[in-house]
């Protein structure tokens, strides 16, 4: 028990100071302004270390993907399973949200004549797919305002050290160092969180008052369910086509270690171990298991994608914009699938996909901490989806990889993983 409550420590300060913060803010209304800059320094901490953070970490774990052994049939596999998989989670987090609208019945406009001018989105359709794609200056590259440019400069800048080989060496070491270098900071000032985001919420409820909360109370309901879905059906669904039933029983049997584990430490880093481990008694070889699951747990996290689906039409629905028009709704599941690749392993996220919503849509980067709550709220669920959801992909790209006898004995495993490695 007090293990647990040793893991769980950090989310219960973060919760407590989000709680007390929307409290004070209920209470004394917008006397809660006086609090504002507490809040707002922590907010432009974080701010200064998103652009070092995505720009190292992404270039470093492209690199990293490309110098590996482990190529082939099992890197398509990854990629397909990853991408199909999130765009599921996706489509269906969007379709239940339209469904269930978290602030279906908050009046826009209050909340609007509560919000500075600038938070009001205003760009076109055709600037949102240039501002997607590119930005038409380099120094433009490193602003918190263009991250999808320069997460797709990160991409190139990372295969371009991998094809160069040893000769790159050097800088390859250097992204690797970098990126651990910034998560660190990125940790540190997420000590402070509980102050800054409490002080933070504090003066939103105090401007935009009970609607808001009433609106995060819809939004963690929803995700419930969204959890629930995810997790029982949508497993279940894969694994059943994966292998039928011997690969669902299997599955089942020893997944409830690896659950309790993210639930218990809510950090999907921290269940590689267990989830390797039970990938390996259902059957999948070590050497897809010990490949799927860290990339996973660094690049598909299909309770981020949830979540990012949430936190835009969290937005849109405030602001009055349009859910259901063709362009928006693939805007959503696009920029959904992108959260759910950039959000950091440290606390809530770091705060990347927040900001990566509000670059895209034309937002003011001050509304990055509103959907941060949500980020707080839902982490232990997301955690649960993101950590497991790692294990069952190891079953899909097992299936893809080796036809449908994938699923080996304990006592073949070492000579299958030496057959695989000899493959690739």
């Amino acid at each position: 028990m007090m293990e647990i409550l040793k893991n769980y420590a950090y989310t219960l300060i973060l919760l407590a100071g989000i709680i007390i913060g929307g409290i004070c803010g209920i209470v004394f209304g917008e006397d809660t302004a006086i609090v504002k800059p507490i809040g707002d320094v922590f907010l432009n901490l974080m701010f200064v270390l998103i652009v070092p953070l995505v720009f190292f970490s992404v270039s470093s774990a492209i690199c990293n993907m490309k110098r590996s052994n482990t190529v082939g049939r099992v890197i398509s596999s990854i990629i397909i399973v990853f991408l199909f998989t999130a765009i599921v989670a996706a489509v269906i987090a969007y379709v239940i949200s339209i469904l269930y609208n978290p602030l279906e019945n908050i009046s826009q406009t209050d909340v609007m004549l509560s919000l500075p001018e600038q938070a009001v989105r205003q760009i076109t359709s055709a600037e949102i797919f240039v501002n997607v794609f590119t930005v038409s200056d380099f120094s433009l590259l490193f602003s918190k305002s263009n991250l999808l440019p320069l997460i797709i400069f990160s991409i190139f800048l990372g295969l371009a050290t991998a094809l160069c080989g040893e000769k790159a060496k050097i800088v390859a070491d250097f992204l690797d160092s970098a990126t651990n270098i910034i998560i660190k900071m990125m940790n540190i000032i997420m000590l402070a969180a509980p102050i800054g985001l409490g002080c933070y919420f504090a003066d939103t409820v105090g401007k935009l008052g009970s609607q808001i909360l009433n609106g995060y109370m819809h939004v963690f309901i929803l995700y419930i369910i969204l959890t629930l879905v995810s997790y029982f059906i949508l497993n279940s669904i894969y694994l059943y086509s994966a292998g039928g039933k011997k690969a669902f029983f299997a599955f089942w049997k020893n997944m409830p270690t690896p659950s309790l584990m993210a639930i218990a430490t809510s950090s999907s880093a921290a269940c590689i171990p267990v989830n390797i481990e039970a990938s390996k008694r259902i059957g999948v070889p070590s050497s897809i298991a010990e490949t799927v699951i860290p990339l996973g747990t660094n690049i598909h996290k299909d309770g981020s994608v949830m979540a990012g689906v949430l936190k835009v039409i969290f937005l849109f629905s405030i602001f009055g914009e349009e859910l259901t028009s063709s362009s928006n709704m693939f805007m959503i599941i696009g920029v959904a699938l992108l959260v759910g690749a950039v959000m950091g392993a440290i606390p809530s996220g770091g705060m990347t996909g927040e900001l990566l919503i509000c670059s895209v849509f034309g937002f003011s980067p001050e509304l990055a901490g509103t959907l941060m709550i949500i980020s707080t709220i839902v982490d232990i669920p997301a955690t649960l989806l993101n950590s497991t959801g790692n294990v069952m992909c190891s079953v899909l790209v097992a299936r893809l990889s080796l036809g449908k006898n994938w699923q080996i004995q304990p006592e073949n495993k070492q000579k299958e993983d030496e057959l695989i490695k000899q493959d690739l």
